[in-house]
């Protein structure tokens, strides 16, 4: 884009950048609509985990199998057509928006409508006609049902992308939630509904059937969330066009510029994602044909163990990189503005906090999943036969979550100004590295710990080599000790006294759910008392958080600050 000027020099004192960052967060008001999202992304992933339960109570480790198989290739084909428009379209009309060119950003709004119709429709026609190619015998019928999912997921995303690009979460975040609750009870209702109609037929149908009433809550929720953005655009629809009526300043893009635009964003963008999440169906189809081939395990076999995996252990461990996926939705419209306008010291320091808010969350979070992972999964899914199993896997990716989350945030520093090709090439390289380490410990009988493995290796290269580009690229310089030590000091010290309360309580009482939340409740209280002492998180830093100046109070009162 034209608007868009790289600095060949915007080298900023880094002592500098941190006397700034909290004048720029209070300003910018990122944090809080990211702290918004955040929340929204933690409710959600709750509730999933909530019904996952239950769910896989009622469709068990074979079905949670063929559903997460024809969930990622309905991933991979999302991914494609629709998944990265959110962020995409944010960027570009938040560009426009903070050059006050209103006309040109309404209209970009309503071409990607069209981008996403024509898109959106031919993947969604694409899954469901070729879905017997695409996946096992087994998984066809699941795959069909999501396919109209692809259609609807691209109109939400551009209505989703157009609020955030005015640096307004609560839409989306709304949206996110009643998506889920109504995914979560109509995926319970339906899979229980179907099964029964197969009663009578073996196992293996029973399990298909309860796949394909999961699937179908996952294209209610979507639908509901839909119908809300378009109500949410129309209640605001006349106050939107006023503002495009009054301005008369700027020369109005033509349908090709901005379709030209719209292209070159999203291209980048969609590639970016994809193969940053391609790594898991990747892995899961390099699994199946090695476990099919060399181990000669049954299709049910497969499905079972990989349900075990990727609908337990992967699902507890997404819940933490929410936060992540948060702060990231809403930095892209915030840092695509700031670096539009030329303000680079404000963008280092939207990075800068950013990194550090993220980091201070997902650390501790890696390590309360390590000490206290067999709890975690034994009251969230609560089945024998695989309790052990799906605990140790969990306990194997816990620290995978903290390199997620931090190349999640890279991801959109780069995005967000204007290096939208660079996470493609790294994401590339670490596709490569951790598929030359998954193929030989899948040979060597480690079985699902290869698919643990594998996940550390690619999120870890990911972090590293989006980390050098936003240095690079931004000249920017990320404090060490107070981001990243200290709250690994503060975690380990948590993570002891988690450990501890757990194992004492359970001893006594025998209940897991009350040692655990008692465990949960000592950890967040002896991690927030050492990261205020050790000064990993300053006064002026509490401050800006949403009551920051009652909490800082509080602690004074009771000596702690």
């Amino acid at each position: 884009m034209g608007d868009i000027r790289y600095a060949k020099d915007i080298r900023y004192p880094v002592a500098k950048l941190r006397e700034s960052n909290m004048s720029n967060a209070k300003k910018d008001g990122f944090i809080m609509q990211a702290g918004i999202l955040a929340l929204a992304g933690i409710i959600v992933r709750i509730i999933g985990i909530l019904y996952r339960s239950p769910l896989t109570g009622i469709i068990g480790d074979e079905g949670n199998g063929y559903y997460s198989s024809a969930y990622n290739i309905y991933t991979i084909i999302l991914l494609i057509s629709s998944y990265s428009i959110p962020s995409a379209i944010s960027k570009v009309i938040a560009q426009y928006l903070a050059l006050k060119e209103y006309r040109n950003a309404h209209k970009i709004f309503h071409c990607a409508f069209v981008y996403v119709i024509v898109v959106g429709g031919i993947a969604s026609l694409f899954a469901f006609f070729g879905a017997g190619v695409l996946v096992s015998d087994n998984c066809v019928m699941v795959l069909k049902v999501f396919a109209p999912t692809i259609f609807l997921s691209g109109l939400l995303g551009v209505l989703r992308g157009y609020f955030q690009a005015h640096r307004t979460m609560v839409q989306t975040s709304f949206s996110q939630i009643i998506e889920q609750i109504l995914n979560a009870i109509v995926s319970l209702l339906a899979a229980y509904l179907l099964m029964q109609t197969v009663s009578d037929r073996d196992l293996t149908t029973q399990a298909v059937y309860g796949a394909v009433g999961s699937a179908l809550g996952t294209g209610s929720g979507v639908l509901i969330a839909l119908l809300f953005m378009y109500m949410v655009y129309r209640l605001n629809r006349n106050l939107i066009l006023k503002r495009v009526r009054r301005d008369k300043h700027h020369e109005e893009l033509s349908y090709g510029q901005i379709f030209k635009i719209i292209f070159t964003m999203v291209t980048p963008f969609i590639l970016s994602t994809f193969i940053y999440n391609f790594s898991t169906s990747l892995n899961q189809t390099i699994y199946t044909k090695i476990m099919e081939t060399a181990k000669h395990l049954t299709e049910a076999e497969i499905a079972t163990g990989y349900g075990i995996f990727a609908g337990k252990a992967v699902v507890i461990s997404n819940i933490p990189i929410a936060i992540a996926t948060s702060i990231s939705a809403a930095m892209i419209p915030s840092i695509s503005g700031s670096f539009a306008q030329g303000n680079y010291e404000k963008s280092r320091g939207q990075v800068n906090m950013a990194v550090k808010t993220t980091m201070l969350i997902s650390i501790p979070c890696a390590a309360g999943l390590f000490v206290l992972a067999k709890p975690v999964t034994q009251l969230l899914f609560p089945q024998r036969a695989s309790l052990d199993l799906a605990a140790s896997l969990l306990r194997v990716i816990s620290v995978s979550v903290i390199f997620y989350a931090l190349s999640t945030l890279t991801n959109a520093v780069l995005q967000g100004i204007g290096r939208v090709n660079v996470p493609v090439i790294n994401a590339a390289v670490a596709l490569v590295l951790q598929t030359a380490v998954l193929v030989p410990l899948l040979y060597a009988d480690f079985s699902l710990y290869a698919l643990a493995i594998a996940m550390i290796v690619y999120s870890f290269a990911m972090c590293v080599l989006n980390n050098i580009a936003v240095r690079n690229f931004l000249a920017y310089q990320q404090e060490w000790v107070k981001t990243f030590v200290l709250p690994l000091l503060a975690s380990v010290v948590m993570g002891v006294a988690a450990f501890g309360v757990y194992k004492g309580l359970y001893c006594l009482i025998q209940i897991n759910v009350i040692a655990l939340f008692a465990a949960i409740f000592v950890a967040v209280i002896v991690y927030f008392i050492v990261v205020i002492k050790c000064r990993a998180l300053s006064e002026e830093e509490l401050l800006t958080v949403p009551k920051g100046r009652m909490l800082v109070r509080m602690l004074r009162k009771v000596h702690i600050l």
